[in-house]
């Protein structure tokens, strides 16, 4: 079994802000708003939330306790677990979340690559000199952002190079609340433009209708997995980080809770835009590319 290591964050507010950061990515921020917007709005908001205490209060609390315990990573607790009933291949099945975990950053550099490569545009004022779609085809085309790409993977190596305390949990002190900051800004902004009011309704008044979509149970639940960062790994390993003190439960919630108001932020920024600038709820992946630059424009 991989050895036990001997670190710790320095406190429950790092571990909590480095757990809210592996769970906050762009499955809250991206991926979010359109399935709302796709799947019901306020009715998917209903399922997801208890989906999301669900899957908080058992899954999290589980993946905790499992890295806790063995002091280790996923291959090591996988190992653990089995060994302690005499068998052997734990290794090897520690391994399938760890590439399941690949596959999903894999995917989150593209996504990431877009964000910088917008942030650019916007600073460099080329993102508002060309309309929204046509921006954001332009960039999704073969190759369209591969420089962008290569720079996430670059300041997340430097990121982790770092380690937990001076890498990870650093990071995440900075980054979580300039997040709730920016959002909670351009949240008040929007409040203000004309027509958002409709998106406020389509988020808080169920269509209770929706609720008989197979479609809004099955994509909520899927979102609250993927918000929540329950994969077998990377949360085991953020477990086997934390003091043999601290309170998982209370951990495991404070770290949902967390989560889905950062979803919630994303999704009263970018709906109620949505509806004020007389788009598709319904757009799919673009929705967000769409829709702040044009918030942003003004």
């Amino acid at each position: 079994m991989q050895e036990k290591h001997n670190l710790k964050f320095r406190n429950k507010l790092g571990f909590v802000l480095a757990s809210v950061g592996s769970a906050v990515g762009m499955g809250n921020i991206w991926l979010f708003p359109y399935r709302v917007g796709q799947y019901g709005g306020a009715a998917f908001l209903l399922v997801y939330f208890f989906f999301v205490a669900l899957f908080g209060y058992a899954g999290l609390s589980a993946e905790f306790a499992f890295g806790r315990l063995t002091g280790t990573g996923p291959i090591g607790s996988y190992q653990y677990a089995l060994q302690t009933r005499g068998k052997k291949g734990g290794g090897l099945l520690g391994a399938i979340p760890l590439f399941g975990s690949l596959g999903i950053a894999i995917g989150y550099a593209v996504i990431v690559g877009w964000v910088l490569r917008y942030c650019a545009g916007g600073l460099t004022g080329s993102l508002f000199d060309t309309d929204a779609e046509t921006y954001f085809a332009d960039m999704t085309g073969p190759f369209g952002s591969l420089g962008w790409h290569a720079a996430v993977i670059l300041l997340t190596a430097l990121i982790l190079f770092g380690g937990v305390l001076k890498g990870i949990e650093k990071a995440n002190r900075i980054i979580m609340p300039a997040f709730f900051l920016l959002f909670l800004g351009v949240a008040v902004y929007v409040a203000f433009l004309p027509g958002a009011g409709a998106g406020y309704a389509y988020l808080l008044i169920p269509d209770w209708s929706q609720l008989l979509n197979l479609d809004t149970w099955v994509m909520a639940m899927g979102q609250a997995f993927f918000s929540l960062s329950i994969t077998g790994s990377g949360m085991i390993i953020y477990g086997s980080y934390l003091g043999k003190e601290e309170n998982i439960p209370r951990a495991a919630a404070q770290t949902a809770f967390l989560d889905t108001c950062a979803a919630l932020l994303s999704g009263f920024v970018i709906l109620p835009a949505v509806f004020a600038f007389g788009l598709d709820p319904a757009s799919g992946p673009p929705l967000i590319f769409i829709t702040l630059p044009k918030v942003f424009a003004q």
